[in-house]
């Protein structure tokens, strides 16, 4: 079992906050890392597997003219994946996973390409006035290997997202104690 997995069911089951995945290269990996957790259910609400272009759209609520224009393997596209499942399933969190796993590029993409996204409840002053981030990936070796790296990648996004959302609200309160100093 997968330790950021069971660190995330964790602090999301902690928080009182749910978690739903789309998944294009990964095919499911992320869900299947993320159950594997005892108690996963208490967080994790589902997911979605669009691995046709197509279902991005009709599923996710990707734009079809980015969708036309750039390709499934975009980072606008992983960020609008994770929004989408997120509002599908009525969770609070969406992770999204999109690239090219091998053996052939796509998408004028070549193999190794891979973008992750995070969709979530951000604080103020978070970063992104879109609510997601996403991180781009450039990944060596064979199409096992890019798919569970992808797995890793995307989870370790959400843990550390979490992580600072924390560590940023332990400073709010920690001001308000003081005064506002």
């Amino acid at each position: 079992m997968n330790s950021t997995a069971a660190e995330l069911v964790r602090l999301l089951t902690v928080r009182g906050e749910t978690l739903a995945v789309a998944e294009s290269l990964t095919g499911g990996l992320v869900a299947a890392e993320v159950t594997t957790v005892p108690g996963a259910s208490k967080a994790f609400r589902g997911s979605v597997t669009a691995y046709a272009t197509e279902l991005k759209h009709d599923l996710l609520g990707v734009d079809a003219t980015l969708l036309a224009q750039r390709g499934a393997v975009d980072p606008q596209v992983a960020a609008q994946m994770a929004a989408g499942v997120r509002k599908a399933l009525g969770a609070d969190w969406g992770l999204a996973t999109t690239g090219v796993a091998g053996p052939e590029p796509q998408d004028g993409q070549p193999v190794g390409t891979v973008f992750v996204a995070v969709d979530g409840p951000f604080g103020p002053g978070a970063g992104s006035a879109a609510g997601g981030k996403v991180e781009a990936l450039r990944l060596n070796g064979d199409r096992a290997e890019i798919r569970r790296e992808s797995v890793r990648s995307v989870l370790a996004l959400l843990l550390r997202e979490l992580a600072s959302e924390q560590t940023g609200n332990e400073r709010t309160q920690d001001t308000e104690q003081n005064g506002g100093f």
